[in-house]
């Protein structure tokens, strides 16, 4: 069955590993966060944190992330260098025995939300994006060039009603929600304190000026066929996650959104071990995207699956849902991964904040309550399954 994992953000995670082994979890999903993009993970720093790891009962089961530095996916003057450390952080993994790698080739912005404790009536509350409120912060408060033709004239109709009463706390929040928090707190481009966070992000785009589709796709085929050889000699899998949300945003090339780029990235460097995160919530919150079909397409090149949920709303917004609910159909991607691909390690991720969860989490949007419920549905799912084929046995 598929192996339960748990996303922990390090010794100063609230979330502490006697906490998780207490609830089930047989696995840890982590990385070395104290490390700065693009510097080389060192043998004895795998080692101690997979020790301590180790030392409470758990394993170490999946790298997340260790991050592919910006100027490998624009091929900046320094591309040969980052990815000679990354070849080597990737040999010290494999010299340690840990050998899944989850990373993402999103260029500049990680996942994308606008709330990030969006209130359900039930008294929970969840990440949420509403498509308005992304289009008036690249607009108005970005001011990005070209920006207005990226929305329809009753999108862009609704940012000027919105620009009549939003205030400017309002305004603030929006842009620490889109560029800081969701960025800032692990290894992001842009942390907590940062002055003017916006025209940081500014210069960060600006890198990206002449790179379209085309381009960030061979920059994204040139780093896996420099890699690939590591992997193979230290039987390493790595494991891209979608982009979050799955349509392209802010002018820039997303390449990792939907079945055809998915197929192209696999073969582009058709190896065993270039494969995919597959996330549920990523994929669902696109509604080109049908998760059930994916799942039974791309299996056999899964490495990594993320059990959680989108559920698409009107107008191009879409909230995190509870696990059982919205697009993600988990019951359904369980019965697949464990027909075609047994006993993948999955992390049950996000949810909704619950029973106190803001004061437990090491970033918004990650609950313990609402996970450890989430936790407890899949191995109700699980159980049924594993039932389900004894009695067919």
């Amino acid at each position: 069955m598929m192996e339960k994992t748990w996303r922990w953000f390090g010794k100063k995670d609230k979330i502490t590993l006697p906490m998780l082994r207490q609830i089930g979890v047989e696995g840890i999903v982590t990385a070395l966060h104290d490390v700065p993009n693009g510097e080389v993970w060192t043998v004895e720093a795998i080692s101690e944190l997979k020790s301590y790891i180790e030392s409470h009962g758990l394993r170490w089961s999946v790298v997340e992330s260790l991050p592919v530095s910006e100027a490998i996916k624009y091929a900046g003057p320094e591309r040969e260098r980052l990815i000679a450390n990354y070849q080597r952080s990737l040999a010290n993994l494999g010299k340690c025995g840990v050998k899944t790698i989850c990373y993402n080739f999103m260029p500049v912005i990680d996942w994308i939300r606008t709330d990030l404790q969006h209130p359900w009536a039930d008294g929970t509350s969840s990440l949420y994006y509403d498509r308005i409120r992304f289009a008036y912060f690249d607009i108005r408060i970005l001011e990005r060039e070209g920006a207005a033709n990226d929305y329809t004239a009753e999108e862009l109709r609704k940012v000027d009603e919105l620009d009549k009463v939003i205030t400017e706390a309002e305004k603030e929040e929006l842009i620490d929600t889109i560029i800081v928090k969701t960025q800032g707190f692990v290894n992001g481009n842009i942390k907590e304190g940062d002055k003017n966070p916006v025209a940081i992000f500014k210069r960060l785009l600006a890198l990206y000026k002449d790179i379209d589709r085309d381009a960030l796709r061979e920059n994204m085929r040139y780093f896996l066929a420099a890699i690939m050889p590591v992997c193979d000699e230290y039987d390493i899998n790595m494991c891209v996650h979608p982009d979050d949300p799955p349509f392209q945003v802010l002018g820039l090339p997303r390449i990792v959104t939907n079945e055809t780029d998915i197929a192209w990235y696999l073969q582009a460097v058709d190896n065993p071990h270039n494969g995919l995160t597959f996330c549920a919530g990523s994929l669902s919150a696109g509604e080109h995207n049908d998760t059930r079909v994916l799942a039974k397409k791309f299996a056999k090149r899964t490495h990594f699956v993320h059990l959680r949920s989108t559920a698409a709303m009107a107008g191009g917004n879409f909230i995190e849902s509870s696990h059982l609910e919205g697009r993600g159909h988990l019951i359904d991607l369980i019965r697949i991964f464990e027909r075609e691909n047994p006993g993948l390690p999955m992390r049950v991720d996000h949810g909704r904040m619950m029973l106190g969860d803001e004061d437990k989490g090491y970033n918004p949007g990650y609950s313990f309550h609402g996970r450890m419920l989430a936790l407890a549905q899949v191995e109700g799912m699980m159980a049924v399954i594993d039932n389900e084929k004894k009695n067919k046995s």
